[in-house]
């Protein structure tokens, strides 16, 4: 039997998730002031979190001035996590199915290897990777960009952990009515892994579209530099405008925010469902 909580220790949690909730939320306020500042409140002191006059469309004109291809980025950055999510939903369900329901030999084994790329640091294989993307003519294109992106150990994790949840008499009924592997998986187990599709949408926009090193390393034209190139671009080699950087930040983040308010519900369900061993 579970038992009530004392109103102390409820005040003491409030208090944690409160005091935690608002070491989140400064960042974004602070980048949202910075963003309406003009330049000479910039290093005013005493440091003031609202601004005095505030020029938010001033800054913003001024970003697209300084720099006229940003909202090509912004187009960029979503083309290229569009591109990363579907290309993993496709390897990565397609893997996990097999790993969650066909038996084969050194299943375990292979799948072990898979997650011990997660241990693998990125900037180990990146030299590598720019060899290997050089050599296919890719440099500067958005196969570069998506192609080694379509697929993630952790996503992998993730999608096998949520299919091992759905009870197997649920797909033996479909192929009993006829449906190939493939069929079932298209509808029966996607369909009832839905928080767990949420989850993974989620990780993966946000990786992509904050992916930084990699876009640098392989892009070198607006063409296809990606909104995280584009904001570091405002910063200057004696003076960065403060106050530019945290608009194109602001612009930047909005789509995240967005897309998390809209799918969080789905995601902790998702990230719990994922946390269970089978």
């Amino acid at each position: 039997m579970r038992r009530d909580i004392s109103l102390p220790i409820q005040a003491i949690s409030y208090a944690v998730l409160i005091a935690g909730a608002v070491v989140m939320i400064l960042p974004f306020v602070w980048m949202t002031s910075t963003a309406c500042k003009p330049s000479a409140e910039l290093n005013k002191l005493p440091v003031r979190w609202l601004p005095d006059n505030p020029v938010c469309g001033d800054n913003l004109d001024l970003l697209y001035d300084t720099s006229p291809h940003f909202n090509r980025y912004l187009l960029n950055s979503a083309f290229v996590t569009l591109g990363r999510l579907l290309g993993q939903l496709v390897t990565c369900s397609l893997a996990a199915y097999g790993f969650a329901r066909f038996p084969f030999p050194g299943r375990n084994i292979i799948f072990a290897m898979c997650l011990g790329l997660l241990m693998i640091p990125f900037q180990a294989i990146l030299i590598p990777e720019y060899i290997l993307i050089r050599d296919l003519g890719w440099i500067d294109t958005f196969y570069a960009l998506i192609v080694p992106g379509s697929f993630s150990a952790f996503a992998l994790f993730l999608l096998r952990q949520a299919f091992l949840q759905i009870p197997i008499e649920i797909e033996e009924a479909a192929i009993i009515d006829g449906a190939n592997p493939l069929r079932v998986l298209w509808h029966v187990t996607l369909p009832l892994s839905t928080p767990a599709l949420a989850a993974f949408a989620v990780i993966t926009v946000q990786a992509a579209w904050n992916d930084f090193l990699y876009p640098l390393v392989v892009s070198n034209t607006p063409d296809t530099r990606v909104v995280t190139i584009g904001i570091a671009l405002l910063q200057g080699e004696r003076r960065t405008p403060f106050n530019l950087l945290m608009m194109g930040s602001l612009l930047a983040t909005l789509p995240m925010m967005v897309i998390f308010m809209l799918l969080q519900r789905y995601f902790i369900a998702g990230i719990s469902m994922g946390g269970v061993k089978r």
